[in-house]
């Protein structure tokens, strides 16, 4: 899959103001994404650097796919979830705009879901509000290959019941984004995409598309794998699907370009901004970590703005420290391995070294922590329960992905540790458990779990795939 590690390259000219990455750095930048493809077999990467709020590196690396005529850093990856962020920006900017408030009630816009008079637009785009999420899957269900529209997704989701009253808890919502986006066309009177392009995209220089239409001739191929088997070309979703919870395909500069207006403050107000980086809190006083379409943590007492994103056969991850003037950027067109992770990470640890993060208590479910185990030893074996499984889980495990997992994992024999890592979450109506398997050799792996709740639940997801 690979043409070679510097298959492509683009450094952007910057004022002088901007420091830009010595020969050293350029090299140990290269040295990190060429070995976060390779330990994940993603088949290549696009990354962008901010550095004094100025673009000062942008490189394509790998094998694009043979929609390319060359690998190139100007190729539009979809940046999936990403796009919440921009979802959030036109919300902001329409309540700056008289057009609504953050704490209108969705019944106001969208009165036909479920405890809509309950919802504020904030608890939406905070994921707050108690929809059910309509993919918490990191893989691609059987309705998805059929095309979709946003009411079509709220009949089958956001009509059910609340998962929880709103404000009292956090849980990933594509569903909620949808309503927002909605939202936005209404009260704008314009497309969703029209409006990012007339009040974001078109202002800052970017060349955003949707990302439905970035498929084939002239674009990236997405690319699945199962547990350690061939890396094979990935069927996009059908149109709809990911809208105004992911809709955008951008190149890593474009975002990059999205990362410097919010370290110089422009496009939105210094208000506006600040409101999409301050955590919203739960009704009980606790911090959610999360803003408006963005995570938030810290870096040496410095607050950073993140999101990732997951497309089908894509990743991507945005990693900002507004105050440091400083972003980077990574795309990858695969939807497994987190390579995007690695190199956003291994780059910012490059150019702003800091103390690791202080390592967090776990909480083990033991029965399903064994059972997790029981389910990975049966995909060793070739011996899946499929009892074990919901209806999706069945759908994702055919024969070919059944054989992938076994003809790739048994030779690597009985792991020395499986391990849980962190605490179980809620999303989607399922339990997200995740694990890390260790060899005798060496190998690592991560298992991602998703369970109905109870001791019995079915898997509805069971992912293997290769950790650092």
């Amino acid at each position: 899959m690979f043409r070679s590690a510097l298959a492509a390259t683009l450094l952007i000219a910057t004022p002088a103001a901007a420091q830009q990455l010595t020969a050293d750095e350029t090299a140990k930048v290269d040295t990190i994404v060429a070995d976060a493809l390779k330990s994940s077999g993603a088949p290549s990467a696009s990354v962008a650097i901010v550095r004094d709020g100025k673009i000062v590196f942008a490189r394509a690396y790998g094998d694009q796919g043979p929609g390319m005529k060359a690998t190139s850093p100007a190729a539009k990856y979809q940046i999936a979830s990403i796009s919440k962020q921009f979802t959030a920006a036109a919300i902001l900017l329409l309540e700056d705009a008289g057009k609504l408030s953050l704490d209108d009630k969705v019944s106001k816009w969208v009165p036909d879901i479920t405890d809509a008079d309950q919802i504020t637009i904030r608890q939406l785009l905070s994921h707050t509000a108690g929809i059910q999420d309509y993919w918490p899957q990191d893989y691609d269900f059987a309705a998805m290959s059929k095309p979709v529209t946003p009411q079509q997704i709220l009949d089958r989701w956001a009509k059910k019941p609340l998962d929880f009253r709103p404000g009292t808890a956090w849980q990933y919502s594509n569903t909620g984004y949808v309503v927002a986006g909605m939202i936005i066309e209404k009260a704008s009177g314009m497309k969703l995409l029209d409006y990012l392009k007339a009040k974001i995209f078109k202002p800052l220089g970017i060349d955003a598309i949707d990302q439905d239409i970035a498929v084939g001739k002239g674009f990236p191929q997405g690319n699945h794998r199962f547990a350690l088997g061939p890396v094979r070309a990935a069927r996009p979703a059908a149109p709809g699907w990911l809208w105004a919870a992911g809709e955008l395909a951008m190149s890593a500069s474009d975002l990059a370009k999205w990362d410097i207006a919010r370290i110089d403050r422009k496009i939105l107000s210094p208000e506006d901004w600040q409101t999409q980086e301050t955590p919203v809190l739960l009704a009980d006083g606790s911090n959610t970590r999360y803003g408006l379409g963005v995570s938030l943590g810290g870096r040496d007492g410095v607050r950073t703005v993140e999101h990732g994103g997951e497309a089908v056969g894509f990743l991507s991850d945005n990693f900002v420290i507004p105050k440091k003037r400083f972003a980077v950027v990574a795309l990858v067109n695969a939807d497994f391995g987190g390579a995007q992770d690695a190199i956003t990470g291994g780059i910012t640890d490059l150019l702003l070294p800091a103390a690791p993060p202080p390592s967090r208590p776990m909480t083990l479910d033991e029965y399903r922590d064994s059972l997790a185990s029981l389910v990975f030893g049966q995909l060793r074996a070739g011996t899946l329960d499929r009892e074990k499984l919901t209806e999706d889980a069945n759908y994702y495990f055919t024969a070919q992905a059944t054989e992938d997992y076994h003809t790739s994992l048994a030779p690597l024999g009985d792991p020395v540790s499986f391990t849980a890592l962190g605490k179980p979450r809620l999303r989607g109506g399922f339990v997200n458990r995740n694990y890390s398997i260790a060899f005798a050799n060496g190998q690592k792996l991560i298992a991602i779990t998703y369970a109905e709740p109870g001791m019995n639940g079915k898997f509805e997801q069971f992912l293997i795939q290769p950790r650092d």
